[in-house]
């Protein structure tokens, strides 16, 4: 995860990419790109500073799906991506019924995250990939038990 100061380094970098173009869509995209960066550090900053007002759970660690015995901390990261690929999953299987202005959020939201020199290299493979996906009809509830989707490789349709 990135911190406000990273998230306000993104930010300035796109300030200084935005004051060398005078091309109307890298404007556009640099502007959208540094007020998004400032947001995500002001919300960084909103959660460091409310820290102690999140319910925590005391003492309880994540427990592995197969033997119900609390995992490692070394391990927790590993189970939030997977869930993480699993909730993303399940948004690709769904993007027909999502709505068109909820999906271009979506959309540009995926494409900001990064290099935001290489957003736009990151928006076409986006596009692409929910191209080549648009048909998918696969349920995202067999996430869990396919391995290949929940580790992110490509499925066999």
């Amino acid at each position: 995860m990135f911190t406000a100061k990273q998230f306000r380094a993104k930010a300035a970098e796109s300030a200084e990419l935005l004051k060398q173009t005078d091309v109307p869509s890298e404007i556009r995209e640099f502007q959208r790109s540094k007020e998004s960066f400032n947001a995500l550090a002001e919300n960084e900053d909103w959660l460091a500073k409310n820290f102690d007002k999140i319910i925590h759970s005391q003492g309880v660690h994540p427990e592995d799906d197969a033997t119900g015995k609390p995992v490692a901390d070394a391990t927790v990261a590993e189970i939030e991506e997977r869930i993480l690929r699993c909730l993303g999953a399940a948004v690709i299987m769904q993007w027909k019924t999502i709505p068109t202005k909820l999906q271009r959020e979506l959309f540009d939201t995926a494409g900001a995250m990064g290099d935001v020199l290489k957003s736009a290299a990151l928006r076409a493979q986006i596009a692409r990939f929910l191209h080549r996906h648009k048909n998918d009809e696969e349920s995202s509830a067999d996430c869990a038990s396919k391995p290949n989707v929940a580790k992110g490789t490509p499925h066999a349709t």
